[in-house]
């Protein structure tokens, strides 16, 4: 059968698939949104194929011929994995051309399940590349079920260059602590995993008592894991003066680019290719962020992975050709921030480090997004997103009142208990307790508990933060469920357009 997408009206309404008299109104969908035709009765409706693949629950569905279109919009999913970053890049191609990108996958089971729930069924698991930014917990970990599970693959694995050896301490994960160069104050990291067989060789017997080895070896296990290597901008795909991803480049013609912006690798000691030490253990590995600009017609994102202040003032020089780094409110800061917008400047900006504090004026100002998305938890003791970060990021927003959403704000608990279903559990748990139900009794009401546990924590976050971003490269909409809990009144978005070079919200 014939599919379509859910198009995008021109006042930004809401669109709805209908029941089969064509007035009450089954479930809102959003722009982009997959529908299977089943026929086209030509009264100006398209009939669809509704949930075919569940049997059970397969229905046909209407909606009007001219709320659909052809081609989808790029899309962008900034998944609520707590305390970490976890995005999913689709483009806007079907078919083989469909390129999907994993970018992180923070800590915990998220990213495995969206992916199952969003690709098992349709077009199965083979992607074009995993980006692991960097060798921080809360990116990575994710990645293990993921790379652990033999029909989930990908084109290339890419990481920082900085791994996380088997080996306790802190530099000695990397190698060593960072050596200074001849005749300057600056210290480097030399050994760097270039390529699939420099990660081999570290960890293809690694012991399995620390987090970063069990994720490599679980890639390097999985035969539909075709290559894993870095990624930075002298290991990228080098045209006109600038590193891109490789399969992202503009002579792949895709329509949207991926350039690489960061890491810098840099001459160290001996001559060797290396990374500088941006400050502390942490704050190196952090500050090496493979950092990623999506340009995609007049509309551009910026991953900005983990940076930090002394990230961020060193590609800012580096961008820049400025040194030293000048002092705020001076005529040669002002030429900084202005050049730098050349390379950094972005309609989106995926904020760095979950909305930690410890950013630079210069870099917000730089980027200048319209838009800011924060990927961050509630049960951690960093307190990200930082209260004076938001005010900041407003300040350095484009527009008078640029757009901050937030996967922990985004996010919708339950406000009271349930008491019903609590009761109904806690009379289950005092049946099995009491010991006197029949083997066969017993079993039954084991499972009635399990399912009534799933069922009770499901209902405690009925909304995830999950945001969606999705663009034709003309217009651009972000987006994230509401509190209704209704099926006919599910997203709340913010839509924007350009008018000429000039970036407009749209109300």
């Amino acid at each position: 059968m014939a599919h379509r997408f859910v198009s995008l009206r021109t006042d930004g309404s809401p669109i709805h698939l209908y029941e089969e008299d064509r007035k009450k109104k089954f479930r809102e969908v959003i722009w982009g949104d997959y529908l299977k035709v089943k026929s086209n009765p030509g009264d100006g409706w398209l009939q669809i194929d509704w949930a075919a693949r569940s049997p059970t629950k397969r229905r046909t569905l209407y909606i009007r011929e001219e709320d659909t279109v052809v081609r989808r919009p790029l899309e962008i999913i900034f998944l609520d994995v707590g305390q970490g970053d976890g995005a999913v890049l689709i483009s806007p191609e079907t078919g083989s051309q469909e390129r999907i990108v994993v970018i992180d996958a923070g800590e915990g089971g998220n990213m495995r399940a969206f992916l199952a729930a969003r690709f098992q069924t349709y077009r199965g698991f083979d992607f074009a590349a995993a980006v692991m930014t960097h060798p921080d917990q809360d990116h990575y970990y994710g990645f293990k079920d993921v790379f652990a599970d033999p029909g989930i693959g990908f084109g290339t694995v890419y990481h920082n260059g900085l791994v996380e050896r088997p080996v306790a301490g802190t530099w000695e994960k990397l190698g060593g602590k960072p050596v200074k160069k001849a005749g300057s104050s600056l210290a480097y990291i030399g050994d760097l995993a270039v390529d699939h067989a420099a990660v081999k060789k570290i960890f293809a017997n690694a012991g399995s008592n620390f987090l970063f080895p069990q994720v490599m070896k679980a890639a390097l296990a999985n035969p539909k894991i075709h290559d894993i290597r870095m990624l930075s901008v002298q290991h990228a795909a080098m045209e006109d003066d600038a590193a891109w991803m490789p399969d992202f480049a503009p002579s792949d013609k895709r329509g949207y680019t991926i350039q690489v912006l960061a890491p810098v690798v840099e001459e160290g000691p001996g001559g060797k290719p290396a990374l500088r030490q941006l400050g502390s253990y942490n704050e190196t590995k952090n500050g090496h962020s493979v950092i990623l600009r999506l340009q995609y017609g007049k509309f551009s994102v910026l991953f900005g992975g983990d940076l930090n202040e002394g990230a961020e003032k060193f590609l800012l020089q580096h961008y820049t050709d400025t040194s030293p780094f000048p002092k705020t409110a001076t005529p040669a800061y002002d030429d900084m921030v202005a050049k730098a917008r050349d390379t950094f400047r972005s309609d989106v900006m995926k904020s760095c480090h979950h909305g930690s504090e410890k950013v630079t004026d210069a870099f917000l100002d730089a980027v200048n997004p319209a838009a800011f998305i924060i990927s961050s938890g509630d049960e951690e003791g960093h307190v990200h997103s930082r209260p004076d970060l938001l005010g900041r990021l407003g300040r350095f927003g484009r527009g008078g009142a640029p757009v901050i959403l937030s996967t922990e704000l985004q996010r919708s608990s339950r406000e009271r208990e349930d008491p019903g279903a609590v009761g109904k559990l806690l009379a289950s748990i005092d049946k099995l307790a009491a010991g006197t139900l029949a083997p066969a009794q017993a079993e039954q009401l084991k499972a009635s508990v399990k399912a009534d546990v799933q069922a009770l924590a499901r209902s405690n976050v009925e909304v995830y933060g999950a945001i969606y971003l999705k663009t034709d490269g003309e217009r651009l909409m972000t987006a994230f469920r509401i509190e209704t809990g209704s099926e006919t009144k599910k997203w709340f978005s913010f839509r924007y357009r350009f008018e000429g070079d000039v970036l407009v919200r749209e109300d």
